[in-house]
Order: structure tokens, then C-alpha cells, then sequence
């Protein structure tokens, strides 16, 4: 397939500054991983430079092969006890009021590793107390005992991602994950508590027609998503899948204007939109302070 030629509006800026420095060195010293690094996440210069990054916990190895991640595949380490108490000293150094914690598959593991994930999330609010939390999960085979023990830790907001069209799903995503899954996920979220934030994210660019990309947000609204986030897929090797579409800014915006129709309370699209980006976290910020206020 012939490749196609990125447009002007696809460009993205060099890390550096003193807050990617800090956060660097931070993930150094604590050997942790992010996902901004692991996936190639354009968005690794503004997000860093402004001290926001997404932790990604239970290794740098995912047990799945989904066909657009960069994120390594094989067989993992063993799980750190430790891990979680350096995320939580790691969050504490960068003085954030918002963190997104998210990992890989761990299939290999009875839970899917939702214990570790549960824990994290719990070492993180006991050192800062104050801090919103935004879980990133992997689908945990549709595991419920493994989605509870990530609502019991109490997080804010809980995100999983559709990441693609029905259709299109056996062909972008490994084969132990399904559309349907994902929706009985969210759903299942809002079933033990519905007082929790949901969010989820599609990629667009990999063939997808517009219905099917309304037919996908119509879908996340059935099961209650909150916030969704749309962006560009981008090719992050020759051995993932190739781009079909570069979508355009306005036709970013004009999904934007259709999916706040819907009923979603807050929806960013845009070309280098991932499903953790500031301007959702900012947002979501926002609102769960005004709810804790509303509730005192």
C-alpha cells in the first residue's frame, strides 16, 4: 500500500524545558515507565513541558498485540510489590492535582493484574490526598471482580478505550479484545458506581466511515461514557498498520459538535488528541472539584 504523505497540520515539537528534564530524570530514579514514551505519543513535548504525564505501571511488556501500538509485546517480569510506592513518590515530586495511571495487558496474570492496579491507586491518594486520579484500564478479559477492585479503589474518573469502529476492531485490536467487550466494561463501571466519571477514545484515520464513527459514539453514550477524547491514528512503525486518512481539523471539529449533541459533558477531537491529554484532564479537574464541593 502506498504510504500518504503527511499534511501540514501534522507536526510536532522536540522535547525540552525544565519540566520534561524533571519528569525524565523523575522516571529515572524511580525506574518507572509512561505510556507517552512507550506508545510515542505526540503530544510527550507539551504535555511533559507543563508537568503532566501518564504513568504507565506493570512493566513496559504488554501480553497483547494490538495492531497500532507501539507498546513492546512478549512475555512480562514478574509484578514489583514496589512499584506502587514509587508512583506515589514520583507524583508527589511533580506536585500534580492530576494523574493518569494506565499499564499494559497482563494477561499472564489471574487478575489481569487489577490487584497491583487497585494498589497503585490507593498508595497514590494515601501520599496525596488531594490529587485526581484517572485510571487508564486495560480490559481485564471482561473480568467484573477485576473492574469492583478498580472502582473500590475510589478513583475519580475511570477510562478504557473502544480505540476503533466495530468493524474495524478484529483487524486494529488483538484478538482477546472486542467492541463489545469494551462497551460491557464502561457500562459495568457506571453499574457498581454510577457516581464515577467514565471516558473513552476512538482513533480515526484507519478506514472508518463517518457513520460508523457516529454509530461508535452513539454506542459509548448508551453505556454512559462521560468524556470522550477523538484522535488521529498515527503509524508509529512500518510493522503497525499504515494510515488511511489524515482527518482534517474541521472534520475533527464537525465529530466535536456532533458527539456534545449527543450528550457527552466533554468531548476533545483534534489530530494529536490521545485518551490522556491536559485539556480533558484540566477539565475534568475542574468539574470533580466542583462536585466534592457540592457534595460538603
Amino acid at each position: 500500500m502506498e504510504l500518504i504523505r503527511k499534511p501540514d497540520w501534522i507536526r510536532v515539537k522536540a522535547p525540552s524545558g525544565e519540566n520534561y528534564v524533571k519528569i525524565k530524570q523523575t522516571l529515572g530514579l524511580e525506574v518507572l515507565h509512561t505510556v507517552c514514551e512507550e506508545a510515542r505519543c505526540p503530544n510527550i513535548a507539551e504535555c511533559w513541558g507543563t508537568g503532566t504525564a501518564t504513568i504507565m505501571i506493570m512493566g513496559d511488556t504488554c501480553t497483547r498485540g494490538c495492531r497500532f501500538c507501539a507498546v513492546t509485546s512478549g512475555k512480562p517480569d514478574f509484578l514489583d510489590a514496589e512499584e506502587p510506592s514509587r508512583v506515589a513518590k514520583a507524583v508527589k515530586e511533580w506536585g500534580l492535582k492530576y494523574v493518569v495511571i494506565t499499564s499494559v495487558c497482563r494477561d499472564d496474570l489471574k487478575d489481569g493484574g487489577s490487584e497491583h492496579f487497585a494498589k497503585t491507586i490507593k498508595a497514590v491518594k494515601t501520599l496525596c490526598p488531594q490529587i485526581i486520579i484517572e485510571p487508564l484500564i486495560p480490559d481485564f478479559m471482561g473480568n467484573e471482580d477485576s473492574i469492583k477492585k478498580i472502582v473500590d479503589s475510589r478513583p475519580e474518573v475511570i477510562s478504557h478505550n473502544i480505540e476503533t469502529v466495530a468493524r474495524l476492531t478484529p483487524k486494529v485490536r488483538d484478538v482477546r479484545a472486542s467492541y463489545e467487550q469494551s462497551l460491557q466494561i464502561l457500562k459495568k463501571i457506571k453499574d457498581i458506581d454510577s457516581g464515577i466519571y467514565t471516558k473513552s477514545s476512538i482513533m480515526l484515520g484507519l478506514g472508518e466511515t463517518k457513520e460508523e464513527i457516529v454509530q461508535t459514539m452513539k454506542d459509548l453514550r448508551t453505556v454512559g461514557v462521560d468524556i470522550l477524547t477523538v484522535g488521529q491514528y498515527l503509524q508509529p512503525t512500518l510493522k503497525h498498520l499504515p494510515v488511511v486518512e489524515y482527518v482534517t481539523p474541521q472534520e475533527f471539529n464537525s465529530y466535536r459538535e456532533n458527539a456534545c449533541r449527543m450528550g457527552f459533558i466533554y468531548v476533545v477531537a483534534g489530530s494529536f488528541i490521545r485518551s490522556s491529554y491536559k485539556a480533558g484532564e484540566f477539565f475534568l479537574e475542574n468539574i470533580v472539584r466542583r462536585k466534592n464541593i457540592l457534595k460538603t
